[in-house]
């Protein structure tokens, strides 16, 4: 069964055609990347399956649910429960902790604070960013922010985990190092994956390679 359906999709911004009838299906755990230049609708596409756009025409449904039939409330509901977002850059709160940071989405959410929080100890941990949990994200390096931001997307287990280039704030070292943490850990969690990107060398740890032209994917 397929989590992501997207079919036939247009997206404009006034007289701009952005998409052009995108069509796009991943199943469940599949992970898959769509290459692009800037410009290219790679990453509004990633923005209207999140709910975070409007689909000009066609359908998107992620999980059974049509993300065109929801109004604001169902599409805040919707991002909270089924999706994590990674972004290039972080948009830690610098006035909160990291963990406090990460615990968003679950208190806005109204789930059960203290069994998220003994899972985002699991994944720092795993991460190898568990003392970064009490400090604030100006104290910590890019990379680690990166890692936190890659924790508060996983902290409620979505269904779906959009990555809008992850790396491209990220010197080459620590691209590598996140790259093949999204890579490893959508996988080990079962949850599927659909990266934008520019690194030639994430998008060779893909089986799945889609090509994004002037608003019509390859």
């Amino acid at each position: 069964m397929a989590v992501l359906s997207v079919s036939n999709v247009y997206k404009d911004f006034g007289n701009s055609h952005i998409l052009k009838g995108v069509d796009l299906e991943l199943s469940q755990g599949e992970q898959c990347v769509i290459k692009g230049s800037s410009g290219c609708g790679k990453s509004t596409l990633l923005y209207l399956i999140g709910g975070l756009e409007n689909i000009t025409s066609g359908q998107i449904t992620v999980d059974n649910l049509n993300i065109g039939q929801m109004n604001d409330a169902k599409l805040a509901n919707y991002r909270n429960s089924k999706i994590g977002f990674v972004f290039q850059f972080h948009f830690l709160l610098s006035s909160l902790t990291c963990l406090e940071n990460i615990l968003l989405p679950a208190r806005l959410g109204g789930h059960d604070v203290s069994n998220v929080k003994k899972y985002i100890h699991s994944l720092a941990k795993t991460l190898g960013v568990a003392e970064c949990l009490k400090r604030y994200p100006y104290e910590i390096s890019g990379g680690q922010q990166q890692r936190i931001n890659l924790i508060r997307a996983l902290s409620l287990r979505p269904k779906l985990l959009l990555c809008d280039e992850p790396t491209g704030n990220l010197d080459s070292k620590n691209s590598k190092i996140v790259a093949d943490l999204i890579f490893e850990l959508s996988r080990e969690l079962g949850t599927t994956l659909l990266v934008v990107t520019h690194d030639e060398e994430m998008s060779r740890k893909f089986s799945r390679i889609h090509t994004m032209i002037d608003g019509v994917l390859h």
